[in-house]
């Protein structure tokens, strides 16, 4: 049961997917689209202010963006030298990123270590166990994986040799 994509490359084709899908839905976001935003942002979702809709959408989607090149250069079979130790180096902390993230909110909100501020909401917590903190950890997975087959294909193959 293949995808097509080598081994090497598919990890970094999941990973650019993450993260044009993450990209896609804060524009949407951004743009005026609600759905699913109260329960990712709570009452940041109604008032929308202006540091809000600049810095937490538009910036988020543009970082997104930013993440969707990496996975694509993590993704390329014949990434060499510096670019590909750079890449390799950006998505180890992608993945470190994503998975504190999303590992570390998923335990403090299983073990009640601080107390919720009174705007989140049970509906917003219970989203944010269910589908936020896991879809930061499949992202943080996706992107350390990307990075691990990236250093093992490059490692594993001879550079390309120049035809004159």
């Amino acid at each position: 049961m293949g995808t097509g994509a080598a081994p090497s490359t598919r990890w970094g084709r999941i990973a650019c997917l993450w993260a044009a899908t993450f990209a896609g839905l804060h524009f949407y976001w951004a743009l005026g689209g609600d759905v699913g935003l109260s329960i990712s942002a709570g009452p940041l979702a109604t008032e929308r202010p202006l540091w809000f809709v600049v810095a937490g959408l538009w910036g988020v989607g543009a970082l997104c963006l930013l993440g969707t090149l990496l996975a694509w250069l993590l993704a390329r079979p014949r990434l060499r030298g510096v670019p590909a130790l750079l890449a390799r180096w950006l998505g180890w902390g992608a993945s470190a990123l994503l998975l504190a993230r999303g590992l570390g909110i998923e335990v403090l909100l299983l073990t009640h270590t601080t107390p919720l501020d009174t705007s989140v909401s049970v509906a917003q917590r219970a989203w944010t166990l269910a589908l936020w903190n896991p879809w930061f950890i499949a992202g943080g997975l996706a992107f350390g994986l990307a990075a691990l087959r990236s250093a093992r294909h490059t490692d594993a193959e001879p550079p390309p040799t120049s035809r004159g």
